[in-house]
């Protein structure tokens, strides 16, 4: 017995090229992922040290006495200014360590928790000095200059 073949055996000619057109315009867009895939892989094995190195002086601020941070905030005077924690001007991925009162309860009306009240008693309207309000409540940031690292918390005494 015979069999009558119905349909083709195999790919056409066309078939083939459309087939080889789709791999190659699909090609350079798989690479270009890969690509961003590896960059990333570079990018962040170099975050991970200055990320860990942010968190490691973090702790270390954190474990400072409250009175230490709070005598260096009033030093510093603002939260934009640098403390004494920082490493020196000039270190390789220096660590730049923030300081300020916070005012979370809003005590002096402003909305702003970085301003405190001050109540005067000394006459220069400069609430770090003479009589200082009570501060029970500090911000703390630590970043890696130059780099998009930073870690913010709260601490109080």
């Amino acid at each position: 017995m015979r069999r009558v073949r119905t349909g083709q055996a195999g790919f056409s000619y066309l078939e083939v090229i459309v087939a080889l057109i789709v791999m190659v315009l699909s090609l350079p867009p798989a690479l270009q992922a890969m690509r961003i895939g590896l960059d990333s892989t570079n990018v962040q094995a170099t975050a991970l040290p200055l990320r860990e190195r942010a968190e490691g002086e973090l702790e270390t601020v954190l474990a400072q006495p409250f009175a230490s941070l709070r005598a260096e905030a009033a030093r510093v005077r603002a939260r934009s200014a640098p403390t004494s924690y920082s490493d020196a001007a000039g270190t390789p991925d220096r660590r730049l360590v923030y300081l300020s009162f916070y005012d979370a309860d809003n005590s002096d009306g402003d909305g702003n928790p970085f301003t405190i009240s001050d109540p005067n008693a000394d006459g220069d309207a400069n609430p770090y000095t003479g009589e200082t309000p009570y501060i029970g409540l500090l911000w703390v940031r630590v970043e890696i200059e130059g780099a998009a690292i930073a870690f913010e918390t709260l601490t109080s005494e």
